[in-house]
């Protein structure tokens, strides 16, 4: 390695640009539901599987992230999950039929892991000054994956749209969900590449024996005269482990007195965070913002506005971790967050719905949808009954196909609240509880457990992740928006209780200074 230079923030910059490549899978999908519904006939289940197939497959994923961590490194998992993504983007791209592109995105759910593997990474070069916001760079990068994937599919739908002859030849009128997949390919092979330009982990080579090593990296990255302290520091902290443990076994780590309270807010926080939703808004925004009655090209317009708020707010967020601190953001971010959900809860419930016979007409002479007679005139004070109606007489094939177009006409719905409500919680979850949550995975473990407890709790929080995505669909249908948003906020509550108990501070500490505070805390 010589005399080589190392950048941490160009490293942290090259290991969160897969949280990028990450955002643009989970929601280019989002553009894409429509579409492949109605090439394939989807049902309210399989569209939930097509979109939570990666949550699923990254549950598998990270039962093996930790073993791949400690035996062949941080940098070589990385690149080994970069080579997952080209392949997942290629193959979902070509999927013939439904089966096979579940297949895909599952393959590509496995290189999610990538998200865990960033923070424990970051957390283990960066400074103790720069960690918060440098493993917040993670948050940053996913949010600006979904910004760019709501953009992408904005435009794909408008050019879909398009008579222009290139536009006719390169199939994007006739294959425009396939057109938003293939976009992935691209950063995921740029992704591969620059991975092979940054250093291994200085804490895991002192993990695996070599010292010199790690400490030309320690040297690399300018640490100067503070290289032999934080070495000694680190092989501290792995007295007593046996770095040959059995992968199972090696569990039995998280159930020491020493890391008790570290589980115990890792698993709190990574629970909280998904049930409140946020991947239910991210992964479905334009199925979400049609449920407004604002047609299709506005929902997916709405969806960029999500994207591009949620981008703001988490550099604010970025700017803020390191000064105001962990603390105060997660939970006061959870007190926004239950707010703002409480406030769409209030919104949906006060929608009504009525078919109006002109509409009915107007959609039997232009698409000859036929049966909506009987219900002309009828109120419905939930948009759960008023579906159930429709899917009674149409069926669910018709009914997803002209579902934005009825919502429009049919709704009355207070629009204004309830974007209130929405914009307000992706304010808060992407400036609070959103980055906050892979800097405390990053550093509230000592280095002898971290790579097993960081893809553990990042597995409890794709669980949970997982289960809203795959089953929004049918509880949209069978619940309605208004429940949805109530479970949501009640969530929040209870998790701000918690955490307004259990949050520690842990800014501007080293990892062996955080273990420490932990362990004088429990006792």
């Amino acid at each position: 390695m010589g005399q080589k230079f190392h950048s941490v923030y160009y490293c942290a910059i090259v290991v969160s640009f897969g949280a990028f490549i990450l955002g643009l899978d989970a929601a280019l999908i989002s553009g894409t539901i429509k579409f492949v519904s109605a090439d394939f006939g989807l049902s309210d289940m399989q569209i939930g599987t097509m979109v939570s197939a990666p949550g699923l497959a990254v549950l598998f994923a990270l039962m093996f992230t930790g073993f791949a961590c400690n035996r062949i490194g941080r940098k070589k998992t990385l690149i080994g999950i970069s080579f997952i993504y080209i392949f997942s983007a290629i193959a979902s791209t070509f999927a013939p039929n439904y089966e096979s592109l579940v297949v895909a995105r599952f393959v590509g759910g496995l290189a999610f892991t990538s998200l865990s593997v960033a923070a424990m990474y970051i957390g283990e070069i960066a400074p103790p000054a720069l960690r918060g916001r440098l493993v917040a760079m993670v948050q940053i990068s996913i949010v600006v994956g979904f910004s760019a994937a709501y953009f992408i599919n904005y435009g794909m739908l408008q050019l879909s749209q398009s008579t222009s002859q290139w536009v006719i030849d390169l199939g994007l009128t006739t294959h425009t969900w396939r057109w938003m997949l293939a976009i992935e390919i691209l950063p995921a092979i740029v992704w591969f590449v620059l991975l092979f330009t940054i250093p291994k982990s200085p804490r895991w080579l002192v993990l695996r024996g070599h010292v010199d090593e790690a400490k030309e990296v320690l040297h690399a990255f300018g640490k100067g005269p503070k290289v032999d302290e934080e070495l000694a520091q680190i092989q501290d902290s792995l007295k007593g482990t046996d770095d040959n443990t059995p992968f199972l076994k090696s569990f039995k780590y998280l159930f020491e007195q020493r890391v008790r309270m570290a589980v115990f807010i890792a698993f709190v926080f990574g629970v909280v965070q998904q049930v409140t939703g946020i991947n239910a808004i991210l992964f479905y925004a334009p199925t979400v913002f049609e449920q407004l009655g604002v047609g299709t090209d506005a929902a997916f317009l709405n969806a960029v506005i999500v994207g591009f708020t949620g981008m703001l707010f988490t550099v604010l967020g970025i700017l803020l971790i390191d000064k105001v601190g962990r603390r105060p953001l997660a939970v006061w971010g959870l007190a926004w967050v239950t707010i703002s959900l409480f406030i769409c809860y209030y919104g949906f419930g006060q929608a009504t719905y009525s078919l109006s016979a002109d509409f009915v007409a107007q959609l039997a002479t232009q698409h000859q949808v036929q049966g909506l007679e009987s219900l002309v005139g009828q109120i419905f004070h939930s948009d759960f009954e008023f579906k159930a109606a429709l899917i009674n007489v149409l069926g669910e094939g018709t009914f997803r196909q002209f579902e934005g177009e009825i919502l429009q006409s049919a709704g009355t719905i207070p629009v204004a609240i309830i974007m209130v409500g929405i914009i307000s919680f992706i304010m808060a979850f992407h400036m609070t509880i959103g980055p906050v949550l892979w800097v405390l995975f990053s550093e509230l473990f000592p280095t002898h457990v971290r790579g097993i407890a960081i893809p553990t709790f990042a597995f409890i929080s794709s669980m949970v992740s997982y289960f809203v995505q795959q089953f929004f669909p049918w509880l949209l249908t069978n619940l309605g928006a208004s429940q949805i948003f109530l479970f949501y906020a009640i969530s929040g509550l209870i998790g701000y209780v918690l955490m307004l108990k259990i949050m520690p501070e842990t800014k501007n500490k080293t990892i062996e200074e955080i273990e420490l505070m932990l362990n004088k805390g429990a006792a």
